[in-house]
């Protein structure tokens, strides 16, 4: 559903909020969650894990629709796309 620069952008809130909250039974950086998130549609679904847990050998999966359907909404929306 979201492109990965905009599932990066959830992440980076979710954690920034967790992290906030300083709760005593949270770790104090690297928080682990997993967000789903429900599109409108029975096929439309997001899942959105911290950007720390991927690297070089365990890479985002990008789905290549997402990723041309956020650039044409983008170029088709007013203030979207230069």
């Amino acid at each position: 559903m979201f492109s990965l620069k905009e599932k990066q952008l959830i992440a980076d809130k979710i954690e920034g909020l967790l992290l906030s909250l300083d709760h005593p039974e949270m770790p104090k950086d690297k928080p682990k969650f997993k967000l789903y998130v429900a599109g409108k549609e029975a096929w439309s679904w997001a899942e959105i894990k911290p950007n720390w847990a991927f690297t070089p050998e365990n890479p985002p999966e990008i789905n290549p629709w997402n990723e041309i359907a956020r650039d044409l909404m983008e170029k088709t929306t007013d203030g979207g796309g230069k």
